[in-house]
């Protein structure tokens, strides 16, 4: 094969039954050795290995491992269909990806960064959604973290390695700083926690139609959503609630509760669980350059046009609608230092940057990221664009000047106005039809005639189709089609001056405490005045 199977398209599986990817490098044959060997001979579940190998290097592992269990191992060769109580080990030298149910082989290649982990990870994830289970061991390095994260979007289940029993610690360390990791055990109590979710996982359906029996208690389901919206402000009545109610049963599994009223007795007895559910909702799983052709287009088709005719008296503005924990905002801002070079102080730039968690507005705020969130960054950028504090990588001031932060629900609050550039990218995945036309016509209102719209993935404009075209037929780059708006109450300059007077503030701390007053005018002001 001459491109990776990565770059085919994924068939999501049929099977019902979960699959549970397990990664590990240096020190994980040991720790295989001991998960394998506390696994029954029959639960239901499939286990798939993928470890770092040198390439030249001939594996006696499948051996080595049947030694430790009754269940059937096998190395796995092209095209194997996944059976559960199996387990399957990737062959030295290649890669390994999952579709639908079949696992696929490819030649490990020489110029990439060998990240197999993370591929098989990424596609198991893609295929088997609630179904999968990722589960990173000991191992050197960050491979495994952006895995664990798609499993974790896709409302799967993550473990890891405790670091007490972990020979190297740092592939199981960058995973749970990251956010991404359920459940934090040594190898060998994996596999009790593994039976305790097994029967609860199998309720959680792939299809959009079928949902759990639990869930026909709408009363409960409906209770849960109005705690999240009169604590949070946030209604998500209209987001996909296929997805909303698979994340509930996520943290329902976690807790070991079977029904909502049980859930719902865990909320009154502890304030916090609303918080943690909230945060699960809205998924912070990000990186830096996220999908790099995506920004290839970026610069070489947007930016020349945003950046011509732009002065020190006509700024540049550019909005992040739902940012997490800033890589998309500090991505897009070094790609503006990089294509403007020696000209970007003659130009003011205004990058907008909200979220609906003030937990990920924190994070992106400070700039602050470990090692293992540098992924996508090449080495030059870490070099020119941060500092290392600490032991982890701050954005240096020059980008970080340009970016201002905020919490913000673009759906209820007023937006921002004559905008350049819109990035809102896999968030509107997770709304309605309803909610996504509602953020499109904000869109299109918040930009300037000649605005662009940029999107995710798997996410495109649908049945907005008169407010924006799109640039090319693979790009998901959006251009701003004229077509009158509805007047909206947009984010003045007043509001706009709240939200850089807060950022800077709490980065200097130099706000004084007799400002509040002149706060509240300035918020009264914005919200019933008319847009500037």
């Amino acid at each position: 094969m001459s491109k990776l199977n990565k770059d085919k398209p994924r068939v999501l599986s049929k099977n019902l039954f979960p699959v549970v990817g397990i990664g590990a490098s240096a020190g994980g044959l040991e720790a295989f050795k001991r998960l394998i060997k506390a696994i029954p001979e029959k639960t239901g579940m499939a286990y798939i290995l993928v470890q770092h190998l040198h390439p030249d290097h001939s594996s006696s592992l499948p051996e080595i491992l049947q030694r430790e269990t009754r269940m059937k191992v096998n190395e796995i060769s092209d095209n194997v269909k996944v059976q559960p109580d199996e387990v399957y080990i990737i062959p030295a030298n290649k890669m390994l990806v999952a579709t639908d149910g079949v696992l696929l082989l490819s030649p490990r290649p020489k110029e990439q960064k060998n990240m197999p982990i993370d591929l098989f990870l990424s596609s198991l994830a893609e295929v088997h959604q609630s179904h999968a289970i990722g589960i990173v061991l000991s191992g050197n390095g960050v491979d495994g973290t952006i895995g664990l994260g798609k499993i974790k979007e896709q409302g799967g289940i993550t473990f890891a390695q405790d670091l007490e029993s972990a020979t190297f610690d740092s592939m199981p360390h960058n995973a749970i700083k990251a956010g991404v990791v359920d459940f934090i055990l040594a190898p060998e109590n994996m596999p009790r926690q593994l039976l305790l979710l097994n029967d609860s996982l199998n309720i959680i359906s792939t299809d959009e139609d079928a949902l759990p029996a639990e869930f026909s208690e709408e009363q409960g389901f409906k209770k849960i959503l109005n705690l999240l919206r009169l604590k949070h402000g946030v209604d998500f009545t209209y987001y996909k609630q296929t997805t909303i109610r698979r994340r509930i049963l996520r943290r329902m599994v976690i807790l070991k509760r079977e029904k909502i009223v049980d859930y719902l007795d865990y909320i009154d007895k502890n304030n916090d669980e609303v918080d943690i559910l909230f945060h699960d909702l809205l998924i912070p799983v990000t990186s830096f350059f996220r999908d790099p052709e995506i920004f290839e287009s970026l610069c070489k088709e947007v930016l020349p046009e945003i950046v011509k005719n732009k002065s020190s008296i006509d700024p540049l503005r550019i909005w992040i609608a739902g940012c997490s924990t800033g890589k998309e905002v500090y991505s897009i801002a070094i790609s503006l230092h990089e294509y403007l070079s020696d000209k970007v102080s003659e130009i003011k730039i205004q990058i907008f940057a909200t979220d609906l968690s003030e937990k990920s507005i924190a994070k992106a705020r400070s700039g602050i990221y470990d090692k293992g969130e540098m992924d996508g960054l090449t080495a030059g950028q870490v070099q020119q664009f941060f500092t290392k504090i600490n032991g982890s990588y701050q954005v240096k001031k020059i980008i970080r000047d340009m970016c201002v932060f905020a919490c913000h629900n673009f759906l209820k609050d007023p937006p921002f106005a004559k905008i350049d550039l819109i990035s809102c990218r896999n968030v509107l995945i997770y709304m309605e039809p309803f909610l996504q036309k509602k953020a499109f016509t904000t869109f299109h209102y918040s930009l300037k005639p000649k605005g662009y719209l940029l999107l995710g993935k798997s996410e495109s404009v649908g049945g907005t189709s008169d407010y924006f075209v799109p640039l090319g037929p693979k790009e998901k780059i959006y251009s701003r089609k004229a077509f009158p708006g509805k007047f909206i109450n947009t984010a003045s300059t007043h509001s706009e001056g709240i939200l850089r007077d807060t950022d800077y503030g709490l980065r200097s701390n130099e706000k004084k405490k007799d400002d509040f007053q002149k706060d509240a005018d300035d918020i009264l002001l914005a919200k019933f005045t008319p847009p500037v």
